[in-house]
């Protein structure tokens, strides 16, 4: 077993070591109810392709597995097979939810061992795994919740994802969506900045961003955000805890039904929103929509942009601008029955901010929905 060490000498959050020097988000990892049923899902309502599969076909006795592909984002569903596995626990607790975010390193020994000495708690020492296509190395360590980070080294592996998947090869229909813009995790009031801290210290991390409860919050309810990012900015992590309100906050109904912290979205980037919302939409993803009030002041707002304020209007995309640019967003209503995690489908024009402008607008609508399942 790594021994923790103490941290390193506290450094300005704006200041990052960077160094486990990631490439960018290897994977996201879900466990689920029916893997097939959640393939289905993100292959068909999502537009990404089906690419590999781990199961009882490919010797594997504990749980079935599909990952799947849309331009740089890869997503990976698995299930159990049976009532007393980690999976089965998991589901159990959370219903379907991210379990690992697998990071790409060039070592995972050494990405290891730099996280662990800063006080990390290790999931699995690096490992190794072989077959006909190369190696493909991984270690783990604990992050909030029950979520793991997963080193991934696979620079010597040729294959479609990792030993124990065969390839697939289904026609798909893609929604252009091309690359994961960042992860959002909720933790419980109080925890945000020791989260903050730790990802600074045990990752290298520095804040690139930082909301208070003046900047979200309407007249019931109330969060805090910061946002960490990596040194090459590929890879955020904002983190979110609830403020104190009139009444529940989103990150509190998240909470009680999750059970614990976890991943609340998952953003995912396009290069022609208007285009990827048709066809989301036509695809019977249920987006949330902010009061048509909001679309009234936007021209005035936002400025000049390249889309048609008309056709904005009618997808409900929200607009923000900050002083790089421009970025349009929309959200997902809840993705399983609990209301946990959720979708954004986010496009930059430069723009390098997370839709300050859109806060309140959002958040009276989440509000709406809250008060419709009687949990606000």
């Amino acid at each position: 077993m790594v021994q923790t060490a103490t941290p390193p000498a506290e450094r300005s959050l704006s200041e990052e070591a960077d160094f486990l020097k990631l490439k960018n988000f290897d994977h996201v990892h879900f466990y689920v109810g029916n893997a097939k049923h959640a393939m289905y899902y993100w292959w068909k309502a999502y537009g990404f392709k089906p690419v590999a599969y781990s199961g009882l076909e490919t010797g594997n006795r504990e749980f079935a597995s599909y990952v799947l592909e849309s331009g740089h984002i890869r997503i990976v569903v698995s299930a159990p097979y049976g009532p007393s596995s980690s999976l089965a626990a998991h589901h159990l607790l959370h219903g379907d939810g991210v379990k690992m975010i697998g990071l790409e390193v060039d070592d995972a020994a050494q990405a290891f061992e730099a996280t662990t000495s800063r006080g990390a708690r290790p999931a699995w020492e690096p490992r190794t795994e072989t077959d006909e296509h190369g190696r493909y190395s991984t270690s783990a360590i604990h992050a909030y919740g029950d979520v793991l980070h997963v080193f991934v080294e696979r620079s010597d592996y040729k294959g479609v994802f990792a030993p124990g998947y065969r390839p697939l090869d289904l026609p798909h229909d893609s929604a252009g969506l091309v690359a994961l813009d960042h992860m959002v995790g909720n933790v419980q009031l109080g925890k945000m900045n020791y989260w903050v801290n730790w990802y600074h210290q045990v990752m290298g991390f520095r804040q690139l961003r930082h909301f208070d409860d003046k900047d979200i919050s309407t007249e019931y309810s109330a969060l805090m955000s910061k946002v960490m990012e990596n040194g090459t900015g590929r890879v955020k992590f904002p983190i979110n805890e609830p403020a104190e309100g009139k009444r529940k906050s989103q990150i509190e109904e998240y909470l009680d039904y999750y059970m614990t912290p976890g991943v609340q979205h998952l953003a995912l980037q396009t290069g022609d929103i208007i285009a990827t919302m048709e066809k989301l939409r036509a695809n019977g993803i249920e987006f949330l929509r902010v009061p048509d009030t909001y679309y009234d002041l936007l021209p005035e707002r936002v400025g000049e942009i390249k889309e048609d304020f008309a056709r904005i209007r009618e997808l409900g995309i929200l607009v923000d601008r900050d002083d790089e640019g421009y970025l349009l967003q929309v959200f997902t209503r809840p993705i399983q029955d609990r209301p946990t995690a959720f979708v954004e489908i986010i496009q930059r024009r430069g723009a390098r901010g997370f839709g300050k402008g859109n806060f309140k607008a959002l958040f009276e609508s989440l509000e709406l929905e809250q008060e419709q399942r009687g949990n606000l």
